[in-house]
Order: C-alpha cells, then sequence, then structure tokens
C-alpha cells in the first residue's frame, strides 16, 4: 500500500457512493481485477467510472459485457481466432499475460527437504498436481490413474483436499485398480517459501485440462519443477501454456490428451530426458521472459500508454 500515492477503501461502500467517489478522482484508466470472482464490483464499471476501462488478471475468461475498452492477454491465452468468443476488445502482452511472484529468491529455498519429511517414499517417480481439487476432473483422473499403473512404483502428489475430497479421491483410485496409498496428499506449509522449496521433490507436475494451474504453475516453474500442460480451448485451459512458452519450453506443451500421456511416460521412463528438461528450465529461468519482473512493468506500462494514446488522454 506504501507504494501508492493514495489509497481509497470502497469495502462496505454502496456501489452508488464508491462511483461517485471514484468519479470525483477523475481516473484516466480503471482496471477491474476482479472480473466474476469474489468481491467483484461490475456495477461500478456499468457506470463508467473512467474513459478506459480495463478487465484484467482476476477472471480467465470474458466479462460478457460492454462497458469494458480493453481485455489484456496475450497470443496464447486468446489467439487471434478466439476473438469472437470475446465482448471485450483484447490488447496484447508481447509474452505472458501472467505477472509471476519472484518475492521469494530461488537461492532462499534453503536444502532440499528429505521425502520421508514430506511422506513421500524413498524411491519411485513422483507425479504431482497441486491445483485445486475441483479442477480435477473423473477423466483426468482416469489419465493419471493410467500413468500410474504404467510407471511401476510410481506415487502422485496432491494438495490436501477437504476430508470428503480426499475420501473420494482415494475411493476413485480403488475403484481404478490403483491403491490409494499411492496418492500422497500435501500438508499446508507454515509459509510459502517451505512450500516452493518442498516442490523440488517432485519430478513432474501433471497439469489439468479445462482449468489449468495458474498461480500454482507459476510457483511449480519458479521452483524448477517442470510443469506438463495439454492446451485447451479456452483462456482458462491454456494459462500453463502460456507461461511455459513465455521460459522457451514448448516441449513441455501438449497439444492432445494422447500426447500429454506421452510426455508424461516419456518423461517417467526416461531419466535423462527429464533431466535435461530440468536443467533447460534452471537456465531460462533466468534469462527468458517469464519471470522478467522489471520487463514485465515496461510492458503493462506500455500497454496503458497505447490506450491513452489511441483514447487521446495522454
Amino acid at each position: 500500500m506504501d507504494a501508492f500515492d493514495v489509497t481509497i477503501n470502497l469495502h462496505g461502500v454502496s456501489d452508488s457512493e464508491a462511483a461517485d467517489l471514484v468519479l470525483a478522482n477523475k481516473l484516466d484508466i480503471a482496471i477491474d481485477l476482479n472480473g466474476h470472482t469474489s468481491g467483484a464490483r461490475p456495477a461500478l464499471f456499468a457506470r463508467k467510472i473512467a474513459p478506459i476501462q480495463v478487465n484484467y488478471l482476476g477472471y480467465a475468461g470474458t466479462s460478457g459485457a460492454q462497458f469494458y475498452d480493453a481485455l489484456i492477454g496475450d497470443e496464447i491465452v486468446i489467439p487471434l481466432e478466439h476473438q469472437a468468443h470475446y465482448s471485450e476488445p483484447i490488447v496484447y502482452l508481447p509474452n505472458s499475460f501472467f505477472p509471476v511472484d519472484t518475492s521469494i529468491p530461488v537461492e532462499s529455498f534453503g536444502a532440499l527437504p528429505s521425502r520421508t519429511s514430506q511422506d513421500l517414499p524413498e524411491a519411485g517417480f513422483i507425479f504431482a498436481c497441486f491445483n485445486n481439487s475441483y479442477k480435477i476432473t473423473p477423466h483426468i483422473f482416469d489419465l493419471w490413474m493410467s500413468l500410474l499403473k504404467e510407471v511401476s512404483g510410481s506415487v502422485l502428489w496432491l494438495s490436501k483436499p477437504s476430508p470428503r475430497a480426499l475420501l473420494n479421491l482415494q475411493k476413485e483410485a480403488e475403484n481404478r485398480g490403483v491403491d490409494s496409498s499411492r496418492l500422497i496428499f500435501a500438508t499446508r506449509t507454515p509459509g510459502r517459501s517451505e512450500h516452493l522449496s518442498r516442490l523440488r521433490l517432485a519430478d513432474l507436475f501433471l497439469d489439468t485440462p479445462n482449468y489449468n494451474a495458474h498461480a500454482t504453475a507459476a510457483d511449480a516453474l519458479w521452483a524448477g519443477l517442470p510443469v506438463l500442460t495439454q492446451i485447451g480451448n479456452t483462456f482458462a485451459g491454456r494459462v500453463a501454456a502460456s507461461q511455459i512458452s513465455a521460459m522457451g519450453l514448448n516441449e513441455l506443451i501438449a497439444d492432445s490428451e494422447a500426447e500429454y500421456i506421452a510426455k508424461a511416460l516419456e518423461f517417467a521412463r526416461q531419466p535423462e530426458t527429464l533431466k535435461s528438461i530440468r536443467e533447460k528450465l534452471e537456465v531460462n529461468r533466468a534469462h527468458t521472459p517469464l519471470f522478467n519482473t522489471k520487463q514485465y512493468v515496461k510492458d503493462l506500462e506500455s500497454l496503458y500508454i497505447d490506450l491513452l494514446n489511441k483514447a487521446k488522454l495522454h
């Protein structure tokens, strides 16, 4: 908050009063960081609270509304041929639209935790997915169980969900012929640094199609964990591919379900191939756009200035 000249808290203020307050401050650009998520205030933007109104980041999709002048994306999350499905004009950042959190330096992760400290087996390939459990559809779970059957001794490391969801996942594993003990559930760590550090124990992050890992994918990549994704047909299903592409790791992007499975098996069965990917990730993390926050800020500022110039407000 200290980075801003002025901040005004609109929590608990009615839409009408909030709109009047914002209009009195004569903004040039109003940016909606919520979209259709908890805490959204679309009624403010419906009042046209600034000459330029931008839909950005909070919701991975179109608002469906006509009162936004731009939606910020990139050419992977919103290819040119998808623009017809958006109510907003699309403006593109040159690399991934997704800003990542690099506030915890890689150098501060500390020593690699032991597998036993995370309830992981001492040996065997570790597939991981730390996405919210609601992103795990029956179909992707089918595919994951097929991978466990194909890769002897492997386990699937998941973020610990609610007790009911945990029992459901265990039951569904058993129904598919997989011992439920091969599902390992990670408990919440005291801080983000501990989580990033333990991610390095996994061998491969398996992304969920339809609704990808977003911040979760960025964390995995920051920790040096390869993320395998199948690129989807919607904004929410293309975010991981956007991040991975911005790291120059397109070999981690599958175009089909068959390729997703084939790549997962290749990485699990060919340690040298996976080692090469991890080494490339380590190098690219420091030299490619995804984690270059200063460049991201410059690109975003340039986009805003371009919007102002086109509206003749700058």
